[in-house]
């Protein structure tokens, strides 16, 4: 199978406009709520991404007829009748899970395989299976042997093995008060889709507060659901019917950032026409180390003229927090930083696999624990590096916009699965960006 490797040529400042894709954070979901209710769905701006494929891929197989052309997706669930997902579908896209409480809504019943780890680090579905026992959903968790899990760890060492499947009842789910440990993104999510189609009403206490839950929110509302948020608890008056609807994904806020870091690392000039306006931690950072931003009529400029200059300590948290996903790219600009940086993951244990990579560009990178010392170098030196993750992969291409040389990036498949397509949207902006094919 050939895959294709991205060459960077560094040293060039980006200067441009781009039109930010839709969201993937956002879609999957909608694309797993869009199983409910009665009608064709239609998404516009959905991104060509490789999740997205996925995904629907999974929804085919359950009986939805799905059709899609460039950036818009209809979705019609009428006849879907399916409630089993393989093991093969689900190991593509860990956002399957997803739907669990999508199922649970439409038919009382889901079989699908437990996730097991990624590439960022364990990320264990706890929380979601808590909450859609509090709504009454029994759930069985079956393992498997101890000799399949070996053989799916030696098949793919940087893939943790699946743990099982789960086998959920919703015969006599109700609606119910959850309050999350923890404002997870995923659990939140679950617990809408399950509890949006149960008479009576659920709160989600302590839910979390992410952009991409409240355009859920606000797709199932469009659609005739009752859902309202206040501050970090949610509403919801279930069992009323939805219907048909038409909507169009916001831009991805992750997407953007990585742009706007990309500018940073590069010195350049970088206009987003259609800007996404949940990234007040970012954009606070970014003029903190050095860089101009101007808002107007829903368009943002931001200028780096000059070296970027050391962040000096950087948290990631759930929104409105720094985000997790835009950790890898921010350390790719703190590389080529003036001065010391420090940054904490608080949320996924091997979001620092891409400091090995940027380290073989010159990246003077110490890690210890969940802290990451960034010694920020006047030139980093292109190199054969590889994704090491979705995220990681897009860090390794800011990092290669500042370096000396050439660089290669393999491994583009997983920046495939969030991105549509880089190098496009790179070259939009004046770099100097190529492919080629891998054997």
């Amino acid at each position: 199978m050939n895959l294709k490797s991205l060459k960077i040529k560094g040293g060039i400042p980006l200067k441009g406009e781009i039109c930010i894709q839709g969201s993937k954070n956002a879609v999957l979901p909608i694309l797993a709520a869009s199983l409910l209710g009665d009608g064709p769905v239609v998404i516009e701006n959905c991104p060509v991404i490789g999740d997205v494929k996925d995904t629907l891929r999974i929804m085919k197989k359950l009986g939805c007829a799905v059709w899609q052309e460039g950036n818009v997706v209809r979705v019609d669930a009428s006849a879907a009748d399916g409630f089993m997902i393989e093991k093969e579908e689900a190991a593509r896209i860990r956002s399957s899970v997803l739907f669990l409480g999508a199922l649970l809504g439409k038919i009382k019943k889901a079989v699908l395989p437990q996730p097991g780890g990624c590439a960022i680090g364990a990320r264990p579905i706890d929380l979601h299976l808590e909450s859609l026992r509090q709504l009454g959903a029994v759930i069985e968790e079956e393992e498997d042997g101890w000799e399949e899990k070996q053989n799916q760890s030696q098949a793919d060492p940087q893939r943790k093995a699946q743990s099982g499947m789960l086998t959920a009842d919703g015969t006599h789910m109700h609606g119910a008060r959850i309050r999350l440990r923890f404002p997870s993104v995923g659990a939140t999510e679950n617990s809408i889709l399950a509890a949006v189609m149960l008479p009576g009403e659920t709160i989600v206490e302590h839910a979390a507060q992410e952009p991409e839950i409240d355009q859920l929110c606000e797709f199932l509302n469009q659609r005739g659901a009752k859902i309202k948020r206040e501050k970090n608890a949610i509403f919801i008056r279930g069992g009323a019917p939805l219907g048909p609807v038409r909507y169009r994904m916001k831009a991805d806020r992750i997407v953007t950032g990585t742009y706007l870091l990309a500018a940073a690392a590069s010195r350049g000039t970088v206009m987003i026409r259609n800007f996404s306006q949940e990234l007040d931690a970012l954009l606070l950072l970014l003029e903190k180390m050095g860089g101009s931003i101007e808002e107007q009529d829903g368009r943002l400029t931001f200028t780096m003229p000059h070296r970027a200059r050391s962040s000096a300590f950087v948290e990631t948290a759930p929104y409105p927090g720094f985000p997790t996903d835009l950790q890898s790219p921010l350390m790719a600009v703190l590389a080529g930083a003036e001065g010391v940086s420090m940054i904490k993951e608080t949320l996924f244990e091997n979001r620092f696999r891409t400091a090995g990579q940027l380290v073989r560009m010159g990246a003077q990178i110490e890690i210890r624990g969940s802290c990451a010392k960034i010694t920020g170098c006047e030139t980093l030196v292109g190199s054969v590096v590889e994704a090491p993750d979705l995220r990681g992969g897009a860090a390794l291409a800011v990092a290669a916009l500042q370096s000396e040389g050439i660089s290669t990036i393999t491994g583009m498949e997983y920046v495939e699965r969030g991105y549509e397509d880089i190098a496009r949207d790179l070259r939009m902006l004046g770099a100097d960006v190529w492919e080629e094919e891998q054997k």
